[in-house]
């Protein structure tokens, strides 16, 4: 791994890189998951993985998922679309 590719570590002040829009994180104080959506004065904008009411959370309460958890959610959402599938809910 090049330099210009490597994992930012917090800073001094333990300020956090910002996770990228889209990316699946947990938010450590309400202890729930969901996808980064936007970054404004402060907060993260999170939403549920399978949609619903957006949240916000203070930087530092949020983390990134690792591998593993971003591995088992996809498998969630695949076997959650499979099931509305076979239910007849989505086409």
């Amino acid at each position: 791994m090049n330099s210009e590719n490597a994992p930012k570590a917090p800073s001094a002040s333990g300020a956090r890189t910002r996770l990228p829009v889209g990316q699946l994180a947990y938010d450590t104080r309400q202890e729930r998951r969901g996808i980064v959506m936007d970054h404004l004065d402060g907060f993260v904008w999170l939403r549920p993985e399978g949609g619903g009411t957006e949240w916000t959370a203070l930087h530092g309460d949020v983390q990134p998922l690792n591998v593993r958890e971003q591995a088992e959610a996809l498998l969630w959402a695949r076997v959650a679309a499979a099931n509305a599938r076979s239910r007849g809910e989505v086409l």
